[in-house]
């Protein structure tokens, strides 16, 4: 990379960090941008984890306005590399470079941005190596494995000044825009209540059997910032997410992250001061899955406001007529939203208005992707510019990141939590002692 390209693309970077853009720059037509950037312009770009979740980037890399690079693609499983390199070279032209271990990624000056879709336990550790290596992240859901990684993910952005996307990918969609500012403004009168949902029929998981790893799996790198043990069967694709807490957040890191968000967004609220969980596992008792598959959490704040999260993991019946959304209620009547838009109701249920979208982003099935994770996408690639502000900075994200924390702090402990609304801290002792996690030595997150 040039001197003079590392220098325009930092320079532009700084106004991403603020709030707001300057409106001569949103007016600023597309031709005469691209006069003044030119070739410069070009970001060159990794994504680390080639699993389910990777393709959901590619549209966005791929369309030439953006200009972007795929450098590299990267992931701890040979298969994973390669068939990701045949779907890609379907959209690009030229083959990015295949890679096992991320950390030589960072250290490729060339690198602008990482696009970061690993399992949970990954997620924080990789996004501050990457940060202090200069380079902007896309970060997925879960943003952290734990607490304290939210904080200290908050803490590195602050440092480094990059920018760090969460992958939220709802907060990008136009019509969840439009409705949330239309509920702050009043639509439904003085909003108090919020459940947030999600329903699927995830059946049986393999019991934990030991087993050699499978061929071209770096299962060292697999595990990576977690203590090490020995593999078991299928642990690597995608069964991680149930088999105890190395690894994964279960389902309220995996899925509820979304809609808890948009539940906190409408609301307009921030931490909770007490987080109550009924919670078990009621499914396949026998099977290996070690979480609970089903779910319920009271989150109160102040002003009266309550979220209320419902999550069936194995049971798909669909109580509220889909498989995941949010229901706002309100003193004036009430607002259901999803990925495919909204509908607001007056007080008696009257349906007053309805905006549904035609885009296809994905629900509850396995891996997606969609227009939500393009729009998600080309923001964070518009804000590394300084041509827009993001829509899911990590310091927004780290937050509701948190409630998905508390809950499942609260279920391990089998008790409800109380909270400092203005820290986030807990005021239970026996909960903070799962405010963070054991790292194999050498992975710590280092404080900054």
């Amino acid at each position: 990379m040039s001197t003079n390209r590392r220098d325009f693309i930092k320079k532009t970077a700084i106004g991403a960090l603020g709030v707001t853009i300057s409106p001569g720059l949103n007016a600023m037509s597309a031709k005469s941008y691209s006069r003044i950037l030119g070739s410069n312009d070009r970001l060159q770009v990794a994504i680390q984890g080639l699993g389910r979740r990777y393709s959901a980037f590619v549209p966005a890399i791929a369309a030439n306005e953006n200009n972007i690079e795929l450098r590299y693609l990267c992931d701890v499983m040979k298969s994973q590399r390669d068939n990701a390199a045949l779907a890609v070279s379907k959209l690009i032209k030229d083959p990015p470079i295949l890679e096992n271990d991320i950390r030589k990624i960072m250290d490729d000056k060339e690198i602008d941005a990482i696009f970061m879709a690993t399992p949970d336990h990954w997620h924080a550790p990789g996004a501050c190596m990457a940060m202090e290596a200069g380079k902007h992240v896309y970060l997925e859901k879960p943003c952290s494995h734990n607490p304290k990684e939210g904080e200290l993910l908050v803490a590195y952005q602050k440092k480094f000044k990059k920018v760090v996307q969460m992958g939220n990918q709802q907060r990008s969609s136009p019509q969840t825009q439009e409705i949330i500012k239309e509920i702050h403004n009043g639509v439904i009168g003085d909003a108090y209540k919020a459940i947030a949902f999600y329903v699927n029929s995830r059946g049986r998981v393999p019991n934990q059997v030991k087993a050699n790893p499978p061929e071209g799996l770096d299962w060292a790198l697999f595990q990576g910032p977690a203590p090490r043990r020995e593999y078991t069967h299928n642990t690597w694709d995608y069964n991680w997410h149930w088999y105890g807490w190395d690894y994964g957040t279960a389902e309220m890191g995996n899925n509820a992250t979304h809609e808890l968000d948009i539940a906190r967004w409408a609301l307009d609220v921030k931490y909770p001061e007490h987080v109550e969980v009924v919670a078990g596992k009621y499914h396949y008792k026998d099977d290996g899955w070690e979480m609970y598959d089903t779910m319920d959490a009271t989150y109160r704040f102040s002003d009266n406001k309550t979220i209320l999260w419902d999550g069936q993991s194995r049971n798909g019946y669909d109580k509220y007529g889909s498989g995941r959304g949010t229901i706002v209620f309100g003193s004036e009547g009430s607002v259901y939203m999803d990925r495919g838009g909204y509908k607001v109701y007056s007080l008696k249920g009257e349906l007053l208005k309805e905006k549904r979208t035609d885009g296809n982003e994905g629900g509850t099935a396995l891996g997606g992707g969609g227009d939500m994770s393009t729009l998600h996408s080309v923001n964070f690639f518009d804000t590394i510019r300084g041509k827009a502000a993001l829509t899911s900075p990590i310091d927004e994200g780290a937050i509701s990141q948190m409630l998905t924390h508390y809950a499942n702090i609260a279920s391990r402990i089998e008790k409800a939590i109380e909270i400092d609304e203005t820290t986030g801290r807990i005021r239970n002792r026996k909960a903070m002692k799962l405010w963070s996690r054991t790292y194999e030595p050498g992975w710590e997150i280092r404080p900054v």
